[in-house]
């Protein structure tokens, strides 16, 4: 199988994990579904390592600690420019810079070369990035400068999680992603810790962090987010009781953890279409991410998909048939 639909899969399941966490965030506070995915993420790798396995080469271990600083930094920078607005000129602008980014360092700086439809691929793929990613029906504004600086500083830490996992060694197997996630693990259940003291000294109760936020916004910890699907208006409840709510929030749990384990997954196939091709095709398939999130909520939540992000969804078909030639 070539790097490039393993990729454009790889893509897929990187969306399907956005969506879920979209779904967890209605209930649970952004960071705890991610510090939950993390955990859920590294349980599933540990218990892969023995089949796939990998060796503990310092390098490498130290290649997927800085994956997992620039994760954390990514989603710090998502959020932020999220919260500043409009999502539908800072989602797509930070996919595009997600996947410029890494794309720029393997064909300059690693000096990659592709063929005529490979280029051509590249220009079709960063078409359907922005299509893609594009999110109809919101009020267009004028973004403010720190809206797009914190959107390109988001794309930026994407990208160099590609390129600090391309670093790592063949022999490494799942060392560099057990690493990744562990420091994520850490990052996110430090942060809800001194949510819950700061919450306590407040004199609120230590559940009390656990609550969605008004931004309701889910994340991987890879640092991507479902910037569409992540949740409703702050005074969107149900009327439902308070049993109803407590079961909501279970699932909710559920829904996060499925999340962590389809983001480890989508990472093992990152890592494979690495070993086995370019990484400015793999960047260029993997920023696709948003189109998972759309075809799920369209099955699942019944949303229509517009007419732009049909004709990115077909592009991105496009880009990946191009690249795989490339």
């Amino acid at each position: 199988m070539s790097a490039a639909l393993v990729s454009l899969f790889g893509a897929l399941v990187y969306g399907s994990a956005d969506f879920l966490g979209g779904l967890a965030a209605r209930r649970l506070r952004s960071i705890v579904v991610t510090a939950v995915a993390a955990a859920a993420g590294l349980v599933l790798l540990v218990v892969a390592y023995p089949v796939i396995g990998g060796e503990w080469l310092p390098a490498d271990v130290a290649w997927g600690a800085l994956s997992g600083v620039t994760g954390a930094i990514a989603i710090v920078l998502l959020y932020a420019c999220l919260a500043i607005g409009p999502m539908s000129i800072l989602s797509p602008l930070t996919a595009v810079v997600s996947a410029i980014a890494p794309i720029a360092w393997a064909l300059v700086v690693e000096g990659e070369t592709l063929t005529w439809t490979g280029y051509a691929g590249l220009g079709v793929a960063l078409v359907a990035v922005v299509l893609v990613g594009f999110i109809p029906g919101e009020k267009v504004v004028r973004p403010s400068a720190r809206g797009l600086l914190y959107a390109v500083g988001a794309g930026l830490a994407i990208g160099a999680f590609l390129i600090v996992i391309d670093r790592t060694s063949d022999e490494s197997g799942l060392v560099p992603l057990i690493v990744n996630r562990s420091v994520s693990a850490v990052i996110t259940a430090a942060t809800v810790g001194v949510l819950t003291i700061v919450a306590v000294r407040a004199g609120r109760r230590a559940s009390s962090v656990l609550a969605a936020t008004p931004a309701r916004l889910g994340a991987t910890p890879t640092g991507h987010a479902d910037l569409e699907h992540a949740g409703i208006d702050a005074g969107g409840r149900e009327p439902a009781a308070a049993a109803r709510d407590a079961a909501s929030r279970a699932s909710a749990w559920w829904l996060a953890i499925g999340c962590g384990a389809l983001d480890a997954l989508a990472n093992l196939m990152l890592v494979f279409a690495l070993r086995i091709g370019d990484l400015a095709i793999v960047s260029a398939l993997t920023a696709m991410y948003p189109a998972g999130t759309i075809l799920l909520a369209a099955v699942v939540l019944r949303e229509r998909i517009a007419g732009v992000q049909w004709i990115g969804l077909v592009l991105a078909l496009l880009a990946g048939g191009l690249l795989a030639l490339g």
